[in-house]
């Protein structure tokens, strides 16, 4: 008897878990409670697939085996709650694609500087000869990938989110760039249920596998001391000490007295971008990556757009796009890196941000504060008392010219908003994107 299964959400994931499961023999049915994107519903037709939007009809879907869930759809909507009262399994799609592949998975989650990292690895497998596949949270199906059947390594970048929906998935290498307050707002306002959820990317992993992680990041090492692991650990760290198996010496990257690698090899700046680059090579070592393969691709790996991306110097102010930084830890690395006055766009939908470790960068290196969203008050009550100057924006186009006109030549703009964007965009990506299109509509005027 053909198994069903009923995939909630028609997204990146949940397009790419259908594909799978209806590869595998299943009968699928898809269902989305919002409109689907005509692209998406293209792939739907053409692969027969059946679907419904803007409902969920509880019905079709309690008649389900398994269910696949969207990892925007937090577990306390009420399909979900009808789904786990029936006993019906509801997986992520990473748990559901990692069942079908034999192909060894490094997956990269943290608060912070997960993207890059996760990048920055795939970058050194592929210039090194091996045929990864790049997927996950960074914007590809992996389960639309395992279909093709191609990949020898998955790089695979991993949310909270879809940790939360897991079962078995046991990764090869683990990493945990670092975690720090995000999301609070799905996980009721509790760090820990946060912490918990990120350690599950180690829970089901065995002796024979990898974990890399921060040695500086104090909620991980606590985490670890209370918490038994498997998996053999490997910490990277700015400093050597007797628990870091990589770390930075003299400008170097070293691994124990095996590896020295000059760090300025590596284009991105700034300490995060340290660590990005420890994890990144301890992956690669682990999967046997030569140090010369590492040094040649490290010096070929460009920045990522929407992360501290220069998008262009006008009038001798530099404009830098790190739209990706959508909490409070995020700036303050984005802050340590700068080394120019800044005046910095903040704002958006508000995470339960505790802005108190940023307060000091923001003393030191920030002349003025444009705050880019619909409610601003929490910012200016948070902010004021510093006295620098303080304007409120509606729109990535507004929050340009007020910085046009503060800036002075040896400044910087930056584009870094420890918020959510929902108020005024579709995601980080658009509001990165509209800040952009506002800098580069200033060049012809600047130039002529």
């Amino acid at each position: 008897m053909t198994k069903k299964l009923v995939i909630l959400g028609a997204g990146i994931s949940g397009i790419g878990a259908a594909i799978l499961g209806q590869h595998k023999g299943m009968d699928v049915f898809v269902s989305d409670y919002g409109s689907i994107a005509p692209k998406f519903i293209d792939i739907l037709n053409k692969h027969q697939i059946r679907f419904e939007q803007k409902t969920h009809t509880q019905s079709e879907i309690l008649e389900a085996e398994l269910v696949v869930k969207s990892p925007g759809i937090p577990d306390k909507v009420p399909i979900v709650k009808a789904l786990k009262a029936k006993g019906i399994p509801v997986i992520s799609e990473v748990e559901f694609a990692a069942r079908y592949t034999q192909a060894p998975i490094i997956a990269i989650t943290g608060s912070n500087g997960k993207t890059t990292t996760t990048s920055l690895i795939y970058h050194l497998l592929k210039k090194s000869g091996i045929n990864a596949a790049l997927v996950g949270n960074i914007g590809f199906s992996f389960a639309e990938k395992v279909v093709e059947d191609t990949a020898d390594v998955y790089v695979l970048e991993i949310s909270s989110f879809q940790l939360d929906n897991t079962v078995d998935f046991h990764p090869h290498i683990a990493i945990i760039t670092n975690i720090t307050p995000d999301h609070l707002d799905r996980y009721n306002y509790d760090f820990q249920q946060y912490v918990q959820s990120k350690f599950q990317i180690t829970k089901n992993q065995a002796p024979n596998n990898h974990l890399i992680y921060c040695g500086d990041d104090s909620v991980i090492k606590q985490h670890l001391d209370t918490h038994q692991v498997q998996a053999q650990t490997h910490a990277f760290s700015l400093k050597k000490n007797n628990n870091s198996s990589i770390y930075l010496s003299d400008q170097r990257i070293e691994i124990h007295n095996e590896w020295q690698i000059d760090v300025n090899l590596f284009p991105l700046q700034g300490r995060h971008n340290c660590y990005n680059a420890m994890a990144a090579v301890m992956a690669a070592k682990l999967m046997e990556v030569s140090q010369e393969a590492v040094e040649t691709a490290l010096s070929s790996f460009s920045s990522l757009e929407h992360r501290l991306e220069p998008v262009a110097t006008i009038n001798e102010v530099d404009f830098i796009n790190d739209s990706k930084a959508t909490n409070v830890d995020a700036v303050w690395y984005a802050l340590d890196a700068m080394t120019k006055p800044c005046i910095w766009i903040v704002g958006g939908v508000d995470k339960g941000n505790e802005y108190e470790a940023i307060m000091e960068l923001v003393q030191q290196k920030v002349k003025a504060i444009i705050c880019l969203g619909v409610d601003n008050t929490k910012l200016h009550q948070t902010f004021q008392h510093l006295q620098k100057p303080m304007k409120n924006a509606r729109s990535a186009k507004e929050s340009v010219e007020i910085a046009k006109q503060w800036a002075t030549p040896g400044d910087a703009v930056l584009l870094s908003p420890a918020c959510a964007s929902f108020d005024l965009f579709n995601n980080y990506i658009d509001r990165g994107n509209q800040f952009k299109k506002a800098v580069e509509a200033l060049l012809p005027k600047e130039i002529t």
